[in-house]
C-alpha cells in the first residue's frame, strides 16, 4: 500500500527544522575503529530462520572481535507493521542466548534505535543531498507512475522511473511548491559502476543508473526509504561491518553513491548466502516451521538450532555437530565464507536437540534448569501433580541419550513416570500363571537393597533371581513386570523404569497388580 501524499509545504517545514540536526552522531570509537555490527529486521513480521540466521552471523562477529552487537528496527513501512513483532523479535534473539549489546530495549549510545524516532536526522540528511544537488523534489503522481509502469510491462521492460522531475528548474520546484504540490524526494545516481571489495563475494560492481530510475530516499509522508536510512543510520552509529543477506548486494552500488555524496567513508559490506529448503525452495513465511517461535514452543533448544543453521551453511573449517555458542565464536572465520546458498535440512534438527539435549543433562548447571522446566511443564499437564526435583533429575539422567526433547517426556509413552497406570491383572495372566512369584522376587530384591543399586547391578540381580522362576521364559517375565509398572508391553528396559519410579512407588505398583 503507497503512503499517502503530505502537501509539499509540510514536508518543506520538516526538512527545515531539521537541518541543525544532520551533524549529531553517537561517540563510541576509542582508539583505532571498534568492530561493531547490526542487525537490522523490520518488524513487519516475526523473526525466522533466516533472519536468525543473519543476526547470529552478526554476532559471531562482534563477539569473535571483541565489537558491539546490535538491534535496530527499521519500523519505516508504518502500514504494515505486525503488532507484537518489534518485542518478540528481541525476545527470540535473547531466547537464542545472542542478545544484542544495544537495542530499543536495553539503549545504547547510539539510541533511540527505532527508525521511526530517528526522522529528524533523515529528514537533516536529505536537506544537505538537497542543498547540494545529490537529490531532488520528484512532484509526479501516483497515477503517471503506474502508467511508466504499465508502459514498460506493455513493452517487455523492467518497470523504472524516467527521472523526469530531475531537469526541472529552481523556477519550476518554487512554483510548485507554493501551490503545496505533494512530492518525494529521490537521489541522483551517478552512471558508471561502483566496483567495492565484498568481504565474501570478492570485487564486484554494479552499474545502478543504467538500470534503474533515481530511488525515492523521502517519502511524502516524511518517512525514509530503506536505501536512506541503513546508510545514515549506519553511520550515525559508527558500524564497521554490514553483514547482510544476498539479496542487498546489488543494491550496496546505490548505497556506495550516497556514502560519496554525503562524504562519508562507508563500512566494510559482507553480503551472505542464501539459506535454502533442503530442496533447493525459498524460505517461504507461509511455512509453519519458519518461525522462531515454533521451536520455542515445540520444545527445541536454542543451542541445537543455532548448531543446525550454521552446520548447513560455511563459514567454518569444518561442519560438525554438537557445537555450542562459544564454539562457534571461537571457530567463526568471515573469510571462509562461502557464496553458495546453504541448503537447510529441518528433519535433522531433532537428532542436533537430541545431542544437545544429552549435554545439557551432564552439566550440572544445566541440568538444574531442565529439571524446571519439566517440573513447570508437569504442573501445567497434571496439574496438581507434587514432584521431587530429585526424581525428575532421576529421569532425566537414566533417559540421557534417549531424548529429543524434553517434551517426549510428556507423551503417553512415558505417562506412566507421573501417575500410576491402569493395569488389568487378567491382561498379565495371558503371559504367564507365574506372576505373583515374579513379583514377590521382585518385591524382596528392591526391599533387601534399600540403597540404590546402579542400572547394570539390578539388571544382573533380576536375571540371576528370575531363574528361579520354572515355567516362564526371562522376555516373558520382563514384558509381565514392564506392563505392571507402566502399562506398554514396550519402552525402556525394567530395571530403567523400577530405578526411575524409586523402589517405594515400584513395590506399590507391583502389589496392586498382584495382591497377596
Amino acid at each position: 500500500m503507497r503512503p499517502a501524499l503530505i502537501p509539499g509545504k509540510w514536508l518543506s517545514r520538516t526538512l527545515e527544522l531539521a537541518t541543525g540536526l544532520g551533524r549529531r552522531r553517537c561517540s563510541v570509537r576509542a582508539s583505532g575503529r571498534e568492530v561493531r555490527v547490526r542487525f537490522a529486521p523490520s518488524p513487519t513480521g516475526f523473526l525466522h530462520l533466516g533472519g536468525l540466521r543473519t543476526a547470529l552471523y552478526n554476532y559471531l562477529f562482534a563477539k569473535k572481535h571483541g565489537g558491539a552487537f546490535i538491534l535496530r528496527l527499521e519500523d519505516t513501512d508504518r502500514s504494515r507493521l505486525v503488532p507484537g513483532a518489534a518485542e518478540s523479535i528481541e525476545d527470540m534473539l535473547e531466547w537464542a542466548g545472542i542478545p544484542p549489546d544495544e537495542s530499543p530495549r536495553h539503549g545504547g549510545p547510539c539510541a533511540p534505535y527505532e527508525q521511526s524516532k530517528r526522522l529528524d536526522l533523515y529528514h537533516a540528511v536529505a536537506q544537505t543531498l538537497l542543498d547540494t544537488g545529490a537529490a531532488y523534489r520528484c512532484f509526479c503522481t501516483p497515477q503517471r507512475l503506474e502508467l511508466l509502469k504499465r508502459e514498460a510491462v506493455r513493452n517487455r521492460q523492467t518497470p523504472r522511473y524516467d527521472n523526469r522531475c530531475r531537469h526541472l528548474t529552481p523556477k519550476q520546484v518554487e512554483e510548485k511548491l507554493s501551490r503545496s504540490s505533494p512530492y518525494v524526494i529521490r537521489f541522483h545516481l551517478q552512471e558508471g559502476p561502483q566496483p567495492f571489495q565484498d568481504l565474501v563475494y570478492g570485487w564486484t560492481q554494479h552499474d545502478v543508473a543504467s538500470v534503474e530510475g533515481d530511488p525515492v530516499i523521502l517519502k511524502g509522508d516524511g518517512f525514509p526509504t530503506y536505501h536512506l536510512a541503513n546508510v545514515v543510520d549506519d553511520h550515525r552509529m559508527d558500524v564497521s561491518h554490514v553483514l547482510r543477506g544476498a539479496e542487498w548486494l546489488i543494491s550496496t552500488a546505490k548505497h556506495l553513491l550516497l556514502y560519496q555524496a554525503l562524504g562519508w567513508q562507508p563500512p566494510q559490506f559482507a553480503h551472505l548466502p542464501l539459506l535454502l529448503n533442503k530442496d533447493g525452495t525459498k524460505l517461504s513465511k507461509r511455512q509453519g516451521d519458519i518461525f522462531i517461535q515454533h521451536y520455542v514452543h515445540s520444545g527445541y533448544l536454542s543451542d541445537a538450532l543455532l548448531d543446525l543453521i550454521t552446520n548447513c551453511g560455511s563459514g567454518f573449517i569444518e561442519n560438525q555437530m554438537g557445537r555450542t555458542l562459544d564454539t562457534l565464536i571461537q571457530q567463526y572465520e568471515l573469510g571462509k565464507t562461502s557464496t553458495h546458498s546453504a541448503l537447510l535440512d529441518l528433519d535433522k534438527l531433532p537428532e542436533f536437540n537430541r545431542i544437545h539435549l544429552t549435554s545439557w543433562i551432564d552439566g550440572t548447571e544445566t541440568r538444574v534448569q531442565l529439571v524446571g522446566q519439566l517440573q513447570a511443564l508437569l504442573k501445567d499437564t497434571y496439574k496438581d501433580l507434587e514432584l521431587d526435583k530429585k526424581l525428575i533429575e532421576r529421569i532425566l539422567l537414566l533417559r540421557k541419550g534417549h531424548l529429543c526433547r524434553l517434551t517426549d517426556l510428556l507423551s503417553p509413552e512415558y505417562s506412566y513416570l507421573w501417575i500410576r497406570p491402569s493395569v488389568i491383572r487378567e491382561q498379565l495372566q495371558c503371559l504367564t500363571s507365574e506372576g505373583s512369584k515374579i513379583k514377590d522376587l521382585v518385591v524382596r530384591l528392591l526391599q533387601e537393597n534399600a540403597s540404590d543399586l546402579s542400572l547394570d547391578t539390578l539388571n544382573g540381580e533380576l536375571r540371576r533371581r528370575l531363574k528361579h522362576v520354572k515355567d516362564t521364559k526371562y522376555s516373558s517375565a520382563m514384558k509381565l513386570l514392564r506392563m505392571a509398572l507402566s502399562g506398554h508391553e514396550h519402552g525402556p528396559s525394567v530395571a530403567e523404569m523400577l530405578i526411575s519410579l524409586g523402589h517405594e512407588e515400584s513395590i506399590v505398583r507391583l502389589q496392586n497388580v498382584f495382591p497377596d
